[in-house]
């Protein structure tokens, strides 16, 4: 007996998702791309050439109308302001790769006030992003910090912080500091010196090198204390040559 022959339905085709609907997507993705790449270039022409400026550089000039800036290499800036950011800074510099895990845990355990930002996170703020406490910043920041460790030395590190940190009002960087306080290149700093330029951050409008309060006297020597103890223990090494 011949078999009755069938018919099959023909499928339905699948619906094909709006262009309008993917457009939004594909813009997202492809501007988040573009400013991961963009990051990852800037931090590899920065490994070898100084910013320019920075936004905070750039709103403080349009600000007061004038800013002092003088970039200088590390090899030209004395030692002792080196360990002396460090020490007040982050004196476990040389010991993570960004993060520093038992300061951020002491920092929760303490409460939201106390800081725990590296100077490697400091630098990254300082180059790229704004000033001021938010959590778009902090997310931006986490994210860029890795790069730059992996793609920056230590010394590098330290030696764009020490040129683009704010040491008065419209005062930036180690050599401007140096002649606009004490007269001297940041090559000439004296431990005592370096240490009261370090002591104003991350205050530099609130507190004087020159002149200092009891709080900034207190506190540039006890920078000048860890400077000392992190040059001879050893974690200084990874900057100072």
């Amino acid at each position: 007996m011949a078999k009755k022959a069938t018919t099959r339905k023909p499928r339905k085709a699948a619906k094909a998702k709006p262009a309008t609907k993917r457009r939004p997507l594909r813009i997202i993705r492809r501007a988040l791309l573009a400013f991961a790449g963009a990051i990852v270039l800037s931090v590899g022409i920065y490994a070898v050439l100084p910013p320019p400026t920075t936004p905070y550089i750039l709103s403080e000039g349009l600000r007061l109308g004038e800013i002092r800036r003088d970039w200088v290499p590390a090899d030209t800036i004395a030692p002792e302001a080196l360990q002396a950011v460090v020490a007040a800074e982050d004196a476990n510099f040389c010991l993570h790769w960004g993060f520093d895990m038992e300061q951020l845990r002491a920092a929760i355990q303490e409460g939201a006030d106390r800081g725990a930002s590296t100077l490697t996170q400091q630098t990254v703020k300082n180059v790229w992003l704004w000033q001021g406490r938010s959590w778009p910043r902090k997310a931006l920041e986490a994210l860029m910090t890795p790069v730059v460790e992996a793609i920056w030395s230590k010394r590098r590190i330290v030696e764009i912080y020490i040129n683009v940190a704010e040491f008065d009002e419209g005062v930036f960087g180690s050599e401007a500091a140096a002649q606009h306080h004490f007269g001297v290149r940041a090559a000439d700093l004296t431990l005592r010196q370096a240490s009261l330029l370090a002591a104003v951050l991350p205050n530099p409008k609130q507190r004087q090198a020159v002149n200092p309060s009891s709080f900034v006297d207190r506190r540039a020597r006890a920078i000048a204390d860890g400077a000392a103890t992190i040059r001879t223990d050893g974690r200084a090494r990874c900057f100072t040559r």
